[in-house]
């Protein structure tokens, strides 16, 4: 079924997301599913979205082997890349203050501020310790709500797939 006439939804790509896009196929069968997911969704779903990264997502996808790295970047390099404004920025502050997790994660507060403060539909991630946890959803929901801002929904690359039915 094909859309007509509808805007595309938003999706900000979090870091995770373009690893397990990229990386050599895991041993580890849970990371191997998440894998073979994620090129499933990059491939056939993400084409019906409008997808933003930012830089804090080059700078970590930058990191660590130079061929792995120049194939992540590759991938992203026509997406628009969303600002970290001061706005972002305080945001973030505010979603680290409040969840209370360690300071080597606090991009990760920055991933929800881009997507939040720059009003995306969707944040898609594998990082389930420090986005997807629903403790930490839960605090920067209620955060965007007394600040009047509109939280993304978070989820996995799977959870943005549609299932066919089989009528």
């Amino acid at each position: 079924m094909k859309r007509k006439n509808i805007p595309k939804q938003t999706v900000y790509i979090e870091t995770t997301v373009l690893s397990y896009l990229t990386s050599r196929p895991s041993r580890d069968l849970l990371v191997a599913a998440h894998q073979q997911v994620t090129t499933e969704w990059w491939e056939n779903w993400l084409p019906l979205f409008e997808p933003f990264i930012s830089s804090l997502v080059i700078e970590e996808i930058s990191r660590g082997d130079e061929a792995a790295a120049r194939l992540r970047i590759e991938k992203i390099a026509k997406f628009p890349i969303l600002e970290i404004t001061n706005g972002v920025r305080r945001l973030a502050d505010t979603y680290f203050g409040a969840i209370q997790i360690p300071e080597k994660a606090r991009g990760d507060t920055y991933h929800f501020a881009l997507a939040a403060f720059h009003g995306m539909d969707f944040l898609v991630t594998w990082n389930f310790g420090h986005i997807l946890n629903p403790r930490v959803r839960t605090v920067v929901q209620t955060i965007n709500t007394v600040q009047g801002i509109s939280t993304p929904i978070v989820c996995t690359p799977e959870e943005l797939m549609e299932v066919e039915d089989e009528d």
